[in-house]
């Protein structure tokens, strides 16, 4: 696994990989943040793919072709929403790693991008984020040599700092 993952501040848009991540919302329709980003940057013909898949249940993944971005293809996740912890958001974030990993190897995709999903306007502590990422997609990398590389690019400083303390602490 060493390696494989990376810590990044930058634009998602903009990453030159096979798989980039949509942190989406249930209709997979656009909205704000990195979801209208991506649908910025793909063009009109990624929002015309999204209206035939019949939006996403939470934790889930579906894939599209990335059009106008330098990625191959998106992949769209839906994130939980925070409450508190209480909800099952652990195993819901966890399972939009792991659904968003297996699209990837069904598109033989080797390297992936991903937002910091949920961590937005869903609230969800980035910290315990970060924390869930670095472990679900450590376990799949263990199994899953055929992935290369998984870019987690963050959009600030402090969450770029965060996500590389907790995989610092994951390694050792």
């Amino acid at each position: 696994m060493n390696g494989r993952i990376v810590i990044k501040e930058g634009d998602i848009t903009k990453e030159p990989v096979d798989v980039i991540i949509n942190s989406a919302n249930n209709s997979l329709l656009g909205g704000g943040g990195v979801d209208g980003a991506i649908h910025r940057a793909a063009g009109p013909r990624l929002l015309a793919e999204c209206k035939t898949l019949g939006g996403c249940e939470t934790g889930r993944a579906k894939s599209t072709g990335g059009y106008r971005l330098p990625a191959r293809w998106v992949i769209h996740t839906v994130g939980p929403v925070w409450r508190g912890g209480g909800d099952g958001e652990e195993e819901l974030l966890a399972a939009t790693y792991t659904h968003s990993l297996e699209q990837a190897v069904l598109l033989g995709a080797e390297t992936v991008a991903f937002p910091a999903i949920s961590t937005g306007v869903y609230g969800y502590p980035k910290v315990l984020a970060a924390q869930v990422a670095v472990r679900t997609i450590s376990a799949f990398l263990e199994k899953h040599p055929n992935i290369k590389e998984v870019r987690l690019i963050c959009y600030s400083a402090v969450s770029t700092e965060i996500y590389r303390q907790i995989l610092r602490e994951f390694q050792t």
